[in-house]
């Protein structure tokens, strides 16, 4: 059985300065950037890089060709690794991503990224509906405080929150240290 490292949206946009800021964007890349090495070390040529990319410009952020939309320095693509671009939360709408993982008939995947609660959430449920063994490396995820009627909910519980309800009976949740181990 073959594995693959998913990187989601580690982009400019999501870090300091950048258009749609994060909670503590840095430590999430910085654990994303441990596994990585790790596939780099043991599974080099399964390694796919997720870059969205606004589709329409009212979006704010990761507009097309600019600085936002890069890939972040912590996580930078290797000329063998893979740039899947996708317009939607989900990796796999409209994308190549599925077609890429069955050409390399992975059976495994590991989900890091950005932002827990929108596309990680979209790409881990819809890895396991297409019926992929996965795993979310929760702090190597980052996310955003949110707000409906008034009440704010902040981004360490919005991130736990749908960490929560990914873990167990839907899929395995591990941290960079246990999945280093």
């Amino acid at each position: 059985m073959s594995t693959a490292l998913i990187i989601v949206d580690i982009q400019n946009d999501y870090f300091p300065n950048g258009k749609m800021e994060l909670s503590n964007p840095e430590k999430a890349a910085s654990n994303a950037a441990k596994v990585l090495d790790w596939f780099r070390q043991n599974h080099k040529d399964n390694i796919f890089h997720v870059q969205h990319i606004a589709s329409d410009p009212a979006l704010g952020f990761f507009l097309p060709d600019s600085e936002g939309a890069e890939i972040h320095e912590a996580v930078l693509p290797l000329e063998n690794e893979s740039i899947i671009k996708k317009h939607f939360p989900n990796s796999f709408l409209k994308t190549e991503l599925q077609s890429k993982l069955k050409e390399k008939e992975i059976t495994k995947v590991v989900v890091v990224g950005m932002m827990t609660h929108m596309c990680i959430d979209a790409t881990v449920r819809a890895a396991v509906d297409l019926g992929y063994e996965t795993t979310l490396i929760e702090d190597a995820c980052a996310t955003r405080e949110l707000s409906y009627q008034n009440k704010v909910v902040p981004a360490e519980q919005v991130h736990y929150a749908f960490v929560g309800a990914l873990n167990g009976m839907y899929r395995a949740v591990k941290s960079t240290e246990d999945f280093l181990q």
